[in-house]
């Protein structure tokens, strides 16, 4: 299992920018929902988790509950399906004028399907409730998926506007420093000039910080039909890397998966319809029972008859061929669809293996590197013994390293995330985070 550890960044003067102390699992997004109380919605100063938000999602979804309405309907089709046909009466009444001569037949005609077509019927019926189901939960997980990913953009979004608020804080007091020193006579006052642009470049990137929180925080909301954000802060950590699988684990994984279920489905009620279609060359036979009224010779006559048509053009050959056609295009689909799902996952896969090692290289390596980098040029720059060009490219350094190693982060949960899509089954995470001796939280 995977282990990664969090370092605590000290800057001189600031805090480095820290990430939420809660625990985050994507396994949750795999516990059954409808089985937890549907939260309310969540106040403006409340913090949002990322089981509320996506029970939020399940519970509110407009695309999901239409997904819902689907799997009733085939339930109705499966009702209807079961039902026997319906006997037809009739009356006929010859000689209204006469009543001497008048005759009354009175009839009942039950039509009998014959070569099982019922139970082909309700077996297609049944193919169909499965196609719904499994579609369903296809988009269930596809929404857990959406959620957690838009979850994670919003964490990373946050983090970056305290990036770029550390950042400001530090280049205010840069500037500040850069005045006194001029003052002071000791630089020149391009340096102080050098300062001001650098706080002034900062502003922009917190105004464009702040803008994509903004649009993150909305592309959430959305997930559960809010058309603005009702919540706080997303509250959660980056820092738990998930775990790699192996080949043999997502292969078995995707079998039985929604969207290889899904197909299975599909290809099942294909193969049903052909069945029903070809059940249908027989034709159903018609049962008459009645009674004949003959005025005339003054007594009831007993009527029974059999009707039974003769396939001699009609043999539902047309949509036998094109039933069975369709059965085979749904197995050919089935094949593709298992062939592509494996693509998928394991491109995706790979991606969250990059992730996860540019995240870990970057926490162990560079980060330690470009810190001791920046805090030595920020000392070196109040000793008189660099240049302040010097301190911003050491701070430029440090920022773009953290903001890389955060952008790593969200990479690996977004591509977690979409396995966990694809496969139908939770990622497992690394144990919890391991915090460097001496280090401070």
């Amino acid at each position: 299992m995977r282990r990664t550890t969090l370092h605590h960044f000290r800057l001189p003067g600031l805090t480095a920018i820290l990430f939420s102390p809660l625990f985050f699992s994507p396994a949750w997004a795999q516990s059954d929902a409808q089985s937890l109380p549907i939260p309310a919605k969540v106040a403006p100063a409340q913090a949002l988790h990322l089981e509320t938000a996506i029970r939020l999602a399940l519970s509110a979804n407009p695309e999901l509950a239409a997904a819902g309405h689907g799997l009733q309907a085939a339930e109705g089709a499966r009702i209807q399906a079961g039902l026997l046909p319906n006997p037809s009466l009739s009356v006929l009444v010859e000689d209204t004028r006469d009543k001497a001569n008048r005759t009354t037949t009175v009839q009942i005609d039950q039509p009998i399907e014959t070569g099982g077509k019922r139970a082909a019927r309700m077996a297609l019926a049944d193919r169909g409730q499965e196609v719904a189901a499994a579609g369903l939960a296809a988009r269930r997980l596809a929404l857990r998926a959406e959620v957690t990913g838009a979850f994670f953009d919003v964490l990373a979004a946050q983090q970056r506007v305290r990036q770029a608020e550390e950042l400001l804080g530090l280049a205010q007091g840069a500037r500040r420093a850069a005045s006194q020193r001029v003052a002071a006579g000791k630089i020149s006052p391009v340096e102080e000039t050098r300062a001001g642009l650098a706080e002034a470049a900062v502003r922009v990137d917190l105004a464009q910080a702040k803008g994509a929180l903004s649009v993150a925080r909305q592309a959430l909301s959305a997930l559960w039909g809010d058309s603005a954000p009702h919540f706080g802060w997303a509250e959660g950590r980056m820092d738990v890397l998930p775990v790699m699988l192996s080949p043999e684990e997502m292969e078995k994984r995707l079998q039985t998966s929604p969207a290889m279920t899904l197909a299975r489905a599909e290809a099942d009620r294909a193969g049903a319809l052909a069945r029903l279609e070809r059940a249908r060359r027989i034709g159903d036979v018609t049962l008459s029972l009645g009674s004949k009224r003959a005025e005339e010779l003054g007594r009831n006559q007993m009527l029974v008859g059999l009707s039974v048509p003769l396939p001699l053009f009609d043999r539902n050959q047309g949509n036998v061929i094109e039933a069975t056609q369709l059965a085979d295009r749904a197995r050919d689909e089935l094949a593709a669809t298992e062939i592509r799902l494996l693509t998928e996952a394991t491109q995706t896969h790979e991606r969250l293996r990059v992730s996860v090692l540019e995240a870990e290289t970057l926490q162990r390596e560079i980060l330690p590197g470009a810190q001791g980098a920046y805090e030595a040029a920020s000392k070196g720059f109040a000793l008189g013994k660099f240049s302040f060009l010097e301190v911003l490219d050491a701070q430029r350094t440090f920022f773009e390293a953290q903001s890389q190693y955060l952008r790593a982060l969200a990479d690996a949960h977004r591509a977690a995330a979409e396995l966990d899509r694809v496969l139908g089954a939770p990622i497992p995470t690394s144990p919890q985070t391991t915090i460097a001796p001496g280090s401070t939280i």
